[in-house]
């Protein structure tokens, strides 16, 4: 999206401020010099008005700090004045890669400390701010999301209580399952989708695909992934398959029923590239198996995509499919922490959301509604159609 298309007319709320907790420092850089570059550009015979204060900086991100005790216990400081600031509050909370000490130990941060550390920082804010939006793109919890016995439900408990704190708007991107917002109905709540971001980046990194019913296919992985699968089918015009897992319920493994068997529904895969699309890609036992069905089944071409690549099990796995033929390219964001060994990695392609993130906190942050940024179809179909029309396929 061109700044152009992007003309905000509205007086902002407040001046904005960036915060960026620890492991999101990359991401939030690149999100502030997008907001940096525009609103240097954007033109407005109001800017010099006292509505506008400090709309126009070199930097919006708030130096703030978590430091830490021997004990491993911390507090949060806020190195400078927000009052009346519109904040923005960046976290990672799947980004392990971070340690601290814990009487004389090395600990690694899990997504539990992440979040006490968000929780600390919003604690220093003093209620000063303006307004508090929360930007998770990994919703803390998420996979605890429902009730089925007698268990936590840790996602609910967490969005109450950053109410109760004093947030506003929590955002989100592609949510485990977006009903948890029950748990808060009269606050703000997003579930983004990149949608767009996905298709923008296969086309990119992949010149040959023709975009038709006969020569590719969107496949949902599971049962839970369907919404998602029909939505880019829809846009883009494709017929769609999905596996649904046969689970063994009379025993757990590592906290779940483990897989028997993927079973696939849907017309023929035989000759076609296919795109299969889900949230995460957690250990990538699941999108593997996936992955292997579609090959026994002669499929030609696969690409694997996934909102977050947490890649628990390490990238051997991945390995020994992409040099067995398996699949072709793996896509994730860069919402959460990626490795140096991901990074890496030939086969792997990374798709950059801070454009996106940059344009949703410069809407926000003037009032102006985001309709248009949450509903893609538009922009998939001029990078469609921009594709096949490059390709000699229309």
């Amino acid at each position: 999206m061109q700044l152009h298309e992007n003309d905000l007319e509205t007086i902002p709320v407040g001046s904005l401020g960036l915060i960026t907790l620890k492991g999101c420092e990359a991401l939030g850089a690149k999100i502030n010099d997008y907001i940096v570059d525009w609103r240097n550009e954007r033109e407005s015979e109001h800017k010099t008005t006292i509505a506008f204060s400090g709309y126009q900086r070199d930097n919006y991100i708030v130096k703030t700090n978590v430091p830490r005790f021997g004990s491993g216990e911390a507090k949060g400081v806020i190195n400078e004045s927000v009052r009346g600031y519109d904040l923005y509050i960046l976290v990672d909370v799947c980004n392990y890669s971070l340690t601290y000490s814990l009487c004389g130990e090395i600990n690694h941060m899990s997504p539990d400390d992440h979040y006490q550390d968000l929780k600390r920082i919003i604690a220093a804010l003093g209620g000063k701010a303006r307004r508090i939006t929360v930007i998770m793109p990994f919703l803390y919890e998420s996979r605890q999301h429902k009730r089925s016995g007698r268990e936590s439900l840790d996602c609910a408990l967490a969005l109450r209580e950053l109410i109760g704190m004093g947030v506003d708007n929590i955002i989100t991107f592609d949510a485990h399952d977006p009903r948890v917002q029950n748990a808060i109905p009269l606050s703000g709540f997003e579930t983004v989708q990149p949608v767009y971001q996905f298709i923008k980046a296969l086309l990119r990194n992949v010149d040959d695909l023709v975009l038709d019913s006969d020569h590719m296919m969107i496949i949902s992985p599971d049962e839970g992934a369907m919404g998602r699968a029909v939505y880019y089918s829809n846009v883009l015009g494709l017929d769609m398959g999905m596996f649904y897992k046969r689970r063994d319920y009379s025993r757990i493994v590592d906290g779940r029923n483990p897989i028997v068997a993927h079973e696939f529904l849907g017309s023929s895969v035989e000759g076609k590239d296919v795109f299969i699309i889900d949230d995460m890609i957690s250990s990538g036992e699941s999108m593997l198996d996936v992955a292997k069905e579609l090959k026994a089944r002669k499929a030609r071409r696969i690409y694997l995509a996934a909102t977050f690549g947490l890649f628990t099990n390490g990238m051997a796995k991945f390995d020994k499919a992409y040099e067995d033929g398996l699949f072709d390219k793996v896509l994730t964001t860069n919402l959460v922490y990626q490795t140096p060994e991901l990074l890496s990695r030939d086969y792997y392609v990374s798709v950059d959301m801070s454009k996106y993130i940059a344009l949703l906190i410069d809407t926000l942050n003037h009032d102006a509604s985001i309709s248009h940024l949450l509903n893609p179809t538009e922009r998939i179909n001029k990078v469609v159609s921009a594709y096949k029309k490059e390709h000699n396929q229309e």
